[in-house]
Protein backbone atom coordinates (compact mmCIF):
# COMPACT_ATOMS: atom_id res chain seq x y z
CA UNK A 1 0.00 0.00 0.00
CA UNK A 2 1.09 3.59 -0.96
CA UNK A 3 2.52 5.36 2.59
CA UNK A 4 1.89 9.30 2.59
CA UNK A 5 4.88 11.14 4.51
CA UNK A 6 3.77 14.37 6.02
CA UNK A 7 6.37 15.36 8.53
CA UNK A 8 7.92 17.40 5.42
CA UNK A 9 4.63 19.80 5.43
CA UNK A 10 3.43 19.43 9.75
CA UNK A 11 5.32 22.92 9.59
CA UNK A 12 3.05 24.63 7.27
CA UNK A 13 0.07 23.64 9.21
CA UNK A 14 -1.83 25.57 11.34
CA UNK A 15 -2.71 24.26 14.54
CA UNK A 16 -6.03 22.99 13.49
CA UNK A 17 -4.60 20.64 10.20
CA UNK A 18 -5.53 19.01 7.95
CA UNK A 19 -9.60 18.33 7.72
CA UNK A 20 -9.81 14.67 7.92
CA UNK A 21 -13.91 15.07 8.42
CA UNK A 22 -14.42 16.81 5.49
CA UNK A 23 -12.09 14.24 3.51
CA UNK A 24 -14.56 11.41 5.31
CA UNK A 25 -17.12 13.64 4.08
CA UNK A 26 -15.54 13.63 0.59
CA UNK A 27 -14.96 9.64 0.62
CA UNK A 28 -18.87 9.20 1.90
CA UNK A 29 -20.13 11.06 -1.25
CA UNK A 30 -17.67 9.22 -3.11
CA UNK A 31 -18.84 5.58 -2.53
CA UNK A 32 -22.62 6.66 -2.01
CA UNK A 33 -22.57 8.01 -5.28
CA UNK A 34 -24.65 11.33 -4.16
CA UNK A 35 -22.25 14.23 -5.46
CA UNK A 36 -21.63 15.90 -8.64
CA UNK A 37 -20.97 13.70 -11.45
CA UNK A 38 -21.64 9.96 -9.73
CA UNK A 39 -22.35 8.73 -12.94
CA UNK A 40 -18.87 8.85 -13.57
CA UNK A 41 -17.36 6.61 -11.09
CA UNK A 42 -17.55 2.90 -12.37
CA UNK A 43 -13.43 3.42 -11.94
CA UNK A 44 -13.75 2.69 -8.57
CA UNK A 45 -15.18 -1.17 -10.00
CA UNK A 46 -12.91 -1.03 -13.25
CA UNK A 47 -10.61 -4.00 -11.89
CA UNK A 48 -13.13 -6.78 -11.34
CA UNK A 49 -15.16 -5.99 -13.82
CA UNK A 50 -12.37 -5.95 -16.53
CA UNK A 51 -11.64 -9.64 -15.00
CA UNK A 52 -15.56 -10.55 -15.48
CA UNK A 53 -15.98 -8.65 -19.27
CA UNK A 54 -13.02 -8.08 -21.28
CA UNK A 55 -9.83 -9.42 -19.65
CA UNK A 56 -9.76 -12.87 -21.77
CA UNK A 57 -9.92 -10.53 -25.17
CA UNK A 58 -8.01 -8.33 -23.88
CA UNK A 59 -5.36 -11.16 -23.48
CA UNK A 60 -5.93 -12.53 -26.83
CA UNK A 61 -5.66 -9.39 -29.04
CA UNK A 62 -2.54 -8.35 -26.93
CA UNK A 63 -1.23 -12.38 -27.53
CA UNK A 64 -2.04 -12.07 -31.29
CA UNK A 65 -0.36 -8.88 -32.10
CA UNK A 66 2.89 -9.88 -30.07
CA UNK A 67 3.00 -13.05 -32.16
CA UNK A 68 2.74 -11.11 -35.69
CA UNK A 69 4.16 -7.79 -35.09
CA UNK A 70 7.32 -5.60 -34.26
CA UNK A 71 5.51 -2.57 -33.09
CA UNK A 72 1.63 -1.23 -31.71
CA UNK A 73 0.79 1.92 -32.81
CA UNK A 74 -1.60 3.66 -30.13
CA UNK A 75 -3.62 6.28 -31.50
CA UNK A 76 -4.91 8.30 -28.64
CA UNK A 77 -4.98 11.95 -26.87
CA UNK A 78 -5.30 12.89 -22.97
CA UNK A 79 -6.75 10.24 -21.27
CA UNK A 80 -6.79 7.40 -24.13
CA UNK A 81 -2.99 7.09 -24.32
CA UNK A 82 -1.46 8.57 -21.16
CA UNK A 83 -1.91 6.02 -18.83
CA UNK A 84 -0.97 3.65 -20.47
CA UNK A 85 2.41 5.43 -21.90
CA UNK A 86 2.85 5.86 -18.03
CA UNK A 87 2.61 2.19 -17.41
CA UNK A 88 4.82 0.93 -20.28
CA UNK A 89 7.77 3.92 -19.54
CA UNK A 90 7.94 3.23 -16.05
CA UNK A 91 7.85 -0.79 -16.24
CA UNK A 92 9.19 -1.67 -19.54
CA UNK A 93 11.40 1.50 -20.31
CA UNK A 94 13.05 -1.02 -22.82
CA UNK A 95 11.33 -3.53 -24.12
CA UNK A 96 12.16 -7.13 -23.39
CA UNK A 97 13.14 -10.09 -26.11
CA UNK A 98 9.80 -10.47 -28.18
CA UNK A 99 8.05 -7.41 -26.58
CA UNK A 100 6.78 -5.22 -29.82
CA UNK A 101 7.74 -1.08 -29.20
CA UNK A 102 4.65 0.55 -28.77
CA UNK A 103 4.74 4.44 -30.95
CA UNK A 104 1.95 6.98 -29.47
CA UNK A 105 0.62 9.14 -32.11
CA UNK A 106 -3.01 10.84 -32.38
CA UNK A 107 -1.68 13.17 -29.35
CA UNK A 108 -0.70 16.55 -31.29
CA UNK A 109 -0.83 17.80 -35.12
CA UNK A 110 2.87 17.98 -35.72
CA UNK A 111 4.03 16.54 -39.38
CA UNK A 112 7.40 16.48 -37.61
CA UNK A 113 6.75 14.15 -35.18
CA UNK A 114 4.24 11.87 -36.78
CA UNK A 115 6.94 11.62 -39.32
CA UNK A 116 9.78 10.85 -37.22
CA UNK A 117 7.46 7.96 -35.70
CA UNK A 118 6.79 6.31 -39.48
CA UNK A 119 10.72 6.77 -40.06
CA UNK A 120 11.12 4.27 -36.95
CA UNK A 121 8.56 2.19 -37.66
CA UNK A 122 9.68 1.78 -41.20
CA UNK A 123 8.50 -1.54 -42.94
CA UNK A 124 8.10 -3.41 -39.26
CA UNK A 125 4.97 -5.14 -39.65
CA UNK A 126 2.41 -3.36 -37.27
CA UNK A 127 -0.97 -3.29 -35.49
CA UNK A 128 -2.97 -0.04 -34.51
CA UNK A 129 -4.92 0.25 -31.27
CA UNK A 130 -7.05 3.47 -32.25
CA UNK A 131 -8.51 4.83 -28.66
CA UNK A 132 -11.54 7.56 -28.55
CA UNK A 133 -15.22 7.32 -27.06
CA UNK A 134 -16.61 9.38 -29.93
CA UNK A 135 -14.31 8.56 -33.18
CA UNK A 136 -14.31 12.54 -34.12
CA UNK A 137 -11.19 14.07 -31.95
CA UNK A 138 -9.75 15.83 -34.78
CA UNK A 139 -5.79 14.98 -33.42
CA UNK A 140 -6.72 10.96 -33.23
CA UNK A 141 -8.87 10.92 -36.11
CA UNK A 142 -6.21 12.54 -38.14
CA UNK A 143 -3.33 10.11 -37.30
CA UNK A 144 -6.12 7.17 -38.07
CA UNK A 145 -6.70 7.94 -41.08
CA UNK A 146 -3.39 8.24 -41.89
CA UNK A 147 -2.16 5.05 -40.64
CA UNK A 148 -5.35 3.19 -42.22
CA UNK A 149 -3.90 3.96 -45.29
CA UNK A 150 -0.35 2.94 -44.22
CA UNK A 151 -2.20 -0.57 -43.38
CA UNK A 152 -4.28 -0.80 -46.52
CA UNK A 153 -1.21 -0.25 -48.47
CA UNK A 154 0.77 -2.76 -46.78
CA UNK A 155 -1.92 -5.61 -45.82
CA UNK A 156 -4.25 -4.98 -48.85
CA UNK A 157 -7.67 -7.38 -47.94
CA UNK A 158 -6.23 -8.23 -44.48
CA UNK A 159 -5.47 -4.83 -43.06
CA UNK A 160 -9.00 -4.71 -41.22
CA UNK A 161 -7.62 -7.73 -39.07
CA UNK A 162 -4.63 -5.41 -38.01
CA UNK A 163 -6.76 -2.63 -36.35
CA UNK A 164 -8.51 -2.96 -32.52
CA UNK A 165 -10.48 0.06 -31.75
CA UNK A 166 -11.25 0.92 -27.85
CA UNK A 167 -14.43 3.22 -28.06
CA UNK A 168 -18.25 3.40 -27.01
CA UNK A 169 -20.01 0.28 -26.71
CA UNK A 170 -23.27 1.77 -28.63
CA UNK A 171 -22.75 4.98 -30.36
CA UNK A 172 -20.33 7.04 -32.22
CA UNK A 173 -18.45 7.32 -35.47
CA UNK A 174 -15.41 4.85 -34.71
CA UNK A 175 -18.09 2.15 -33.16
CA UNK A 176 -19.76 2.65 -36.71
CA UNK A 177 -16.99 1.95 -38.33
CA UNK A 178 -15.28 -0.80 -36.18
CA UNK A 179 -19.06 -2.68 -36.79
CA UNK A 180 -18.75 -2.24 -40.70
CA UNK A 181 -15.25 -3.21 -41.15
CA UNK A 182 -15.28 -5.48 -38.60
CA UNK A 183 -12.42 -4.79 -35.80
CA UNK A 184 -12.27 -6.19 -32.91
CA UNK A 185 -13.23 -3.77 -29.86
CA UNK A 186 -13.12 -3.10 -26.35
CA UNK A 187 -15.02 -0.56 -24.41
CA UNK A 188 -14.37 2.84 -23.51
CA UNK A 189 -17.04 2.40 -20.22
CA UNK A 190 -20.27 5.21 -20.10
CA UNK A 191 -19.67 5.52 -16.90
CA UNK A 192 -15.41 6.28 -16.54
CA UNK A 193 -13.93 9.37 -17.54
CA UNK A 194 -10.44 8.84 -19.72
CA UNK A 195 -8.15 10.17 -17.16
CA UNK A 196 -9.46 7.64 -15.15
CA UNK A 197 -9.54 4.76 -17.46
CA UNK A 198 -6.38 3.31 -17.58
CA UNK A 199 -7.23 0.19 -15.48
CA UNK A 200 -9.98 -0.13 -18.42
CA UNK A 201 -9.13 -1.97 -22.04
CA UNK A 202 -8.05 1.74 -22.41
CA UNK A 203 -4.99 1.33 -20.97
CA UNK A 204 -4.62 -2.07 -20.66
CA UNK A 205 -4.24 -3.21 -24.40
CA UNK A 206 -1.33 -1.49 -24.66
CA UNK A 207 0.46 -2.73 -21.32
CA UNK A 208 -0.18 -6.00 -22.26
CA UNK A 209 1.47 -5.92 -25.34
CA UNK A 210 4.26 -4.02 -24.08
CA UNK A 211 4.74 -6.84 -21.63
CA UNK A 212 3.23 -5.74 -18.70
CA UNK A 213 1.64 -8.79 -16.54
CA UNK A 214 -2.16 -7.36 -16.38
CA UNK A 215 -3.92 -9.72 -14.24
CA UNK A 216 -1.27 -9.21 -11.86
CA UNK A 217 -1.78 -5.00 -12.28
CA UNK A 218 -5.75 -5.87 -11.62
CA UNK A 219 -5.32 -7.80 -8.91
CA UNK A 220 -3.16 -5.38 -7.08
CA UNK A 221 -5.62 -2.40 -7.88
CA UNK A 222 -8.54 -4.95 -6.53
CA UNK A 223 -6.43 -5.14 -2.91
CA UNK A 224 -5.71 -1.61 -3.46
CA UNK A 225 -8.85 -0.15 -4.12
CA UNK A 226 -10.11 -2.14 -0.70
CA UNK A 227 -7.49 -1.41 1.42
CA UNK A 228 -8.16 2.69 0.49
CA UNK A 229 -11.82 2.33 1.68
CA UNK A 230 -10.68 2.66 5.27
CA UNK A 231 -12.85 5.81 6.73
CA UNK A 232 -9.82 7.06 8.85
CA UNK A 233 -7.10 9.83 9.35
CA UNK A 234 -4.92 7.15 8.19
CA UNK A 235 -6.16 6.12 5.09
CA UNK A 236 -3.34 7.65 2.75
CA UNK A 237 -5.63 9.30 0.48
CA UNK A 238 -7.07 11.45 2.99
CA UNK A 239 -4.16 12.76 4.22
CA UNK A 240 -3.25 13.91 0.84
CA UNK A 241 -6.19 14.93 -0.21
CA UNK A 242 -6.20 17.12 2.96
CA UNK A 243 -2.99 17.83 3.09
CA UNK A 244 -3.11 19.32 0.15
CA UNK A 245 -6.61 21.15 -0.11
CA UNK A 246 -5.30 22.51 3.58
CA UNK A 247 -1.89 24.42 1.67
CA UNK A 248 -4.12 25.37 -1.21
CA UNK A 249 -6.08 27.40 1.64
CA UNK A 250 -3.10 28.82 2.81
CA UNK A 251 -1.56 30.11 -0.80
CA UNK A 252 0.04 27.14 -1.92
CA UNK A 253 -1.82 27.12 -5.45
CA UNK A 254 1.13 25.03 -7.43
CA UNK A 255 1.40 21.56 -6.52
CA UNK A 256 4.96 19.81 -8.22
CA UNK A 257 4.88 16.35 -8.47
CA UNK A 258 8.54 14.95 -8.20
CA UNK A 259 10.29 11.90 -8.36
CA UNK A 260 13.87 10.30 -8.45
CA UNK A 261 13.22 8.06 -11.82
CA UNK A 262 13.13 9.19 -15.15
CA UNK A 263 10.66 6.30 -16.05
CA UNK A 264 8.26 8.66 -13.94
CA UNK A 265 7.84 10.92 -16.19
CA UNK A 266 4.68 10.11 -17.79
CA UNK A 267 3.16 9.15 -15.13
CA UNK A 268 3.91 12.73 -14.04
CA UNK A 269 1.79 13.34 -17.46
CA UNK A 270 -0.86 11.50 -16.38
CA UNK A 271 -0.80 12.69 -12.94
CA UNK A 272 -1.50 16.24 -14.24
CA UNK A 273 -4.37 15.73 -16.57
CA UNK A 274 -5.80 13.74 -13.99
CA UNK A 275 -5.47 16.49 -11.38
CA UNK A 276 -5.48 19.06 -14.18
CA UNK A 277 -8.75 18.71 -15.48
CA UNK A 278 -10.60 17.03 -12.49
CA UNK A 279 -10.09 20.61 -10.01
CA UNK A 280 -9.18 23.44 -12.59
CA UNK A 281 -12.79 24.68 -12.99
CA UNK A 282 -15.21 27.33 -11.19
CA UNK A 283 -12.20 28.95 -10.10
CA UNK A 284 -10.77 27.14 -8.31
CA UNK A 285 -7.90 24.55 -8.20
CA UNK A 286 -4.12 23.81 -7.19
CA UNK A 287 -2.30 23.65 -10.62
CA UNK A 288 -0.78 20.53 -11.46
CA UNK A 289 3.27 20.39 -12.36
CA UNK A 290 6.24 18.24 -12.32
CA UNK A 291 10.25 17.92 -12.11
CA UNK A 292 12.07 15.12 -12.67
CA UNK A 293 14.78 14.84 -10.23
CA UNK A 294 17.70 15.29 -9.56
CA UNK A 295 18.23 16.41 -12.96
CA UNK A 296 15.56 19.31 -12.26
CA UNK A 297 17.91 20.20 -9.26
CA UNK A 298 20.48 21.79 -11.45
CA UNK A 299 17.69 23.98 -13.50
CA UNK A 300 14.18 23.84 -11.85
CA UNK A 301 15.82 23.88 -8.54
CA UNK A 302 16.64 27.74 -8.02
CA UNK A 303 13.08 28.58 -8.37
CA UNK A 304 12.01 25.77 -6.26
CA UNK A 305 13.99 26.52 -3.53
CA UNK A 306 14.44 30.58 -3.37
CA UNK A 307 11.25 31.63 -5.63
CA UNK A 308 8.10 32.66 -4.59
CA UNK A 309 6.18 30.89 -1.88
CA UNK A 310 3.48 29.54 -3.72
CA UNK A 311 4.83 26.13 -4.34
CA UNK A 312 3.76 22.98 -2.36
CA UNK A 313 6.03 19.64 -3.52
CA UNK A 314 4.89 16.08 -3.55
CA UNK A 315 7.68 13.23 -4.49
CA UNK A 316 7.05 10.20 -5.53
CA UNK A 317 10.06 7.85 -3.92
CA UNK A 318 9.82 3.71 -4.44
CA UNK A 319 11.97 2.75 -1.20
CA UNK A 320 13.85 -0.63 -3.41
CA UNK A 321 15.40 -0.06 -6.08
CA UNK A 322 15.24 -2.69 -9.33
CA UNK A 323 18.71 -3.06 -9.68
CA UNK A 324 21.85 -2.92 -7.77
CA UNK A 325 25.06 -0.72 -8.29
CA UNK A 326 27.94 -0.47 -5.88
CA UNK A 327 30.12 2.34 -6.06
CA UNK A 328 33.57 1.55 -7.04
CA UNK A 329 36.78 2.45 -4.76
CA UNK A 330 39.39 4.35 -6.88
CA UNK A 331 42.92 4.29 -5.53
CA UNK A 332 44.17 7.33 -6.55
CA UNK A 333 41.02 8.83 -5.63
CA UNK A 334 41.55 11.88 -8.06
CA UNK A 335 37.92 13.14 -7.95
CA UNK A 336 37.53 12.90 -4.13
CA UNK A 337 34.66 10.28 -3.90
CA UNK A 338 36.09 7.50 -2.22
CA UNK A 339 34.06 8.15 0.95
CA UNK A 340 31.01 6.20 -1.33
CA UNK A 341 32.81 3.80 -2.15
CA UNK A 342 31.34 0.31 -1.58
CA UNK A 343 27.77 2.31 -0.83
CA UNK A 344 24.97 1.29 -3.77
CA UNK A 345 23.58 4.08 -5.74
CA UNK A 346 19.96 3.62 -4.36
CA UNK A 347 21.57 4.64 -1.25
CA UNK A 348 23.18 7.37 -2.60
CA UNK A 349 19.77 8.50 -4.00
CA UNK A 350 17.39 8.35 -1.22
CA UNK A 351 20.24 10.78 0.94
CA UNK A 352 20.38 12.97 -1.89
CA UNK A 353 16.47 12.61 -1.77
CA UNK A 354 16.25 13.27 2.23
CA UNK A 355 18.75 16.25 1.82
CA UNK A 356 16.70 18.09 -1.00
CA UNK A 357 13.74 17.58 1.42
CA UNK A 358 15.19 19.28 4.31
CA UNK A 359 16.58 22.13 1.88
CA UNK A 360 13.09 22.93 0.39
CA UNK A 361 11.30 22.96 3.49
CA UNK A 362 13.74 25.04 5.25
CA UNK A 363 13.15 27.48 1.94
CA UNK A 364 9.59 27.37 2.56
CA UNK A 365 8.00 24.54 0.31
CA UNK A 366 5.68 22.17 1.59
CA UNK A 367 6.72 18.41 1.16
CA UNK A 368 4.57 15.26 0.87
CA UNK A 369 6.24 11.89 0.36
CA UNK A 370 4.50 9.39 -1.55
CA UNK A 371 5.97 5.84 -1.08
CA UNK A 372 5.85 2.79 -2.85
CA UNK A 373 7.77 -0.44 -2.25
CA UNK A 374 8.81 -1.10 -5.84
CA UNK A 375 8.89 0.00 -9.51
CA UNK A 376 6.43 -3.03 -10.44
CA UNK A 377 3.03 -4.34 -11.59
CA UNK A 378 1.81 -3.74 -7.81
CA UNK A 379 3.61 -0.70 -7.35
CA UNK A 380 1.94 1.16 -10.60
CA UNK A 381 -1.62 -0.11 -9.48
CA UNK A 382 -1.10 0.81 -5.92
CA UNK A 383 -0.27 4.42 -7.42
CA UNK A 384 -2.88 4.33 -9.82
CA UNK A 385 -5.94 3.56 -7.16
CA UNK A 386 -4.21 5.76 -4.71
CA UNK A 387 -4.38 9.16 -6.71
CA UNK A 388 -7.43 8.47 -8.61
CA UNK A 389 -9.14 8.78 -5.05
CA UNK A 390 -7.44 11.05 -3.50
CA UNK A 391 -8.07 12.98 -6.83
CA UNK A 392 -12.42 12.33 -6.13
CA UNK A 393 -12.17 13.16 -2.50
CA UNK A 394 -9.52 16.00 -3.35
CA UNK A 395 -12.10 17.75 -5.89
CA UNK A 396 -15.21 16.80 -3.66
CA UNK A 397 -13.52 18.79 -0.43
CA UNK A 398 -12.92 22.19 -2.51
CA UNK A 399 -16.79 21.74 -3.78
CA UNK A 400 -16.51 20.85 -7.64
CA UNK A 401 -17.59 18.32 -9.84
CA UNK A 402 -14.16 16.45 -10.13
CA UNK A 403 -15.07 14.46 -13.13
CA UNK A 404 -16.71 17.08 -15.83
CA UNK A 405 -14.20 18.75 -17.96
CA UNK A 406 -16.62 21.71 -18.93
CA UNK A 407 -13.56 24.08 -20.15
CA UNK A 408 -11.65 21.94 -22.45
CA UNK A 409 -14.42 22.38 -25.52
CA UNK A 410 -13.73 25.97 -25.94
CA UNK A 411 -10.37 25.61 -28.27
CA UNK A 412 -12.25 22.59 -30.27
CA UNK A 413 -14.68 24.57 -31.04
CA UNK A 414 -12.77 27.90 -32.36
CA UNK A 415 -10.09 25.24 -34.42
CA UNK A 416 -12.68 23.40 -35.94
CA UNK A 417 -14.35 26.83 -36.75
CA UNK A 418 -11.28 28.32 -38.11
CA UNK A 419 -10.22 25.01 -40.01
CA UNK A 420 -13.95 25.23 -41.95
CA UNK A 421 -15.74 22.39 -40.39
CA UNK A 422 -18.88 22.41 -42.39
CA UNK A 423 -21.72 23.52 -39.69
CA UNK A 424 -18.94 24.56 -36.89
CA UNK A 425 -19.81 27.92 -35.24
Amino acid sequence: MVKVDLSGAGSFFTAAGPDYALAGLAHETLSSRSGLGAEFTGWLELPQRVRETELEGILAAASLIRSRSKALVVIGIGGSYLGARGAIELLKPIPGPGDPRVFFVGNGLSPDALGDTLEQLGDADFDVNVISKSGTTLEPAVSFRIFRELLQKKYGAEADAHIFATTDANKGVLKSLAQAHGWTSFVVPDDVGGRFSVLSAVGLLPMAVAGIDIVRVLDAAEAEFKAMDLRSPENPAWQYAAARQHLYGKGYGVEILGCYEPSFRFMAEWWKQLYGESEGKDGKGIFPASVEFTADLHSMGQFIQSGPRMLMESVVRFTQSRRTCPFPVEEENADGLNYLAGRDLADICHVAADAVRDAHVSGGVPNIVIEVPRRDEEGFAALVCFFELACAISGYMSGVNPFNQPGVEAYKKNMFRMLGKPGAV
